[in-house]
């Protein structure tokens, strides 16, 4: 018996040493910073060679008056709001529009794809030219189809949110479009066939073949935008520097302002960890309802 253990053991060395640099690497660049992050939101550190001091819930109760974070929560919120329906209706239909291209789906694939490795800085740049109210080429488009006043775009308090959910929109809906496109490529032909005998319109084939055998799927597409809208960062760094005001200030960027301008850095923990509580509680409630509309 002692001998069949150490054999059913020694059979799980080579695995094991497989995921042990993964897992290392895992523990000391975001476990451990984790905790220590946690930690540190229960004092008041303030940057390099500062001794904290324990401060208990301090930085939580004021978190919940202070109107500049809770104006970035609402954006984020807002921000949420609209970027995951939008990314995912555009990379649903471009995978289904791309699957029935034979000749063309390689090029176009590589096509959407590409601003999604592109770099974020340089497309931040290259929108925030796009989107000069007097210089810029959509402002000239739109004056030339008869709007007369188009928007400011980024120098305008409400317009600015949605100018970078719309460059957030376009350039990563090819990412997740390859991953619903390859999840509508799994799904068998043959239910297509028996749904196309029953009489069944293209549109009925979509609605009781292509969404219910997609919803996996579409339940992990929707999960990682939902993650994705509450890190956006660079974007808002590079566009709007959080202006003009505060109209674009993001949970991301309030953090890093109170970590890396400010240097209150048990204060930007105790942001850290009420983003971290509102992207895990979203998450919950995302896989309890998962039984009501997605099937294996």
């Amino acid at each position: 018996m002692t001998s069949k253990r150490l054999a059913n053991y020694k059979s799980y060395v080579p695995g094991t040493l497989f995921i042990l640099p993964a897992f290392v690497l895992f523990a000391v660049f975001i476990f451990v910073p984790l905790i220590y992050g946690f930690v540190m939101s229960f004092t008041d550190y303030g940057g390099f060679n500062v001794t904290p001091n324990f401060i208990g819930f301090n930085n939580y109760a004021h978190l919940f008056k202070d109107d500049y974070f809770l104006v970035s929560l609402k954006n984020n919120l807002v921000y949420t709001a609209l970027f995951v329906p939008l990314t995912m209706v555009l990379s649903l239909f471009a995978a289904i529009a791309l699957n029935n291209v034979l000749h063309l789906r390689k090029y176009l694939r590589m096509a959407f794809y590409f601003p999604y490795i592109t770099s974020m800085v340089s497309i931040a740049i290259a929108w925030g030219l796009l989107f000069n109210p007097v210089s810029g080429p959509i402002n000239y488009m739109l004056k030339a189809i008869g709007i007369a006043n188009p928007p400011e775009w980024l120098m305008s308090s409400q317009w600015a949110l949605l100018a970078i959910i719309l460059v957030a929109v376009w350039k990563s809906f090819g990412y997740y479009m390859i991953i619903l496109l390859a999840g509508i490529q799994g799904i068998p032909e043959h239910l297509y066939e028996a749904a196309e005998l029953d009489g069944a319109s293209k549109f009925k084939q979509f609605l009781y073949v292509t969404l219910p055998s997609l919803s996996p799927t579409l339940f992990m597409v929707l999960i990682l935008t939902i993650i994705n809208s509450f890190q956006v960062f660079d974007l808002v760094s590079v566009m709007t520097d959080g202006g003009p005001g505060r109209s674009t200030n993001v949970l991301v960027f309030r953090i890093y302002q109170e970590a890396f301008i400010n240097y209150r850095m048990g204060y930007a923990a105790a942001m850290s960890t009420i983003l971290f509580l509102i992207i895990m509680v979203i998450s919950l409630i995302q896989f309890r309802l998962e039984k009501k509309w997605v099937t294996y």
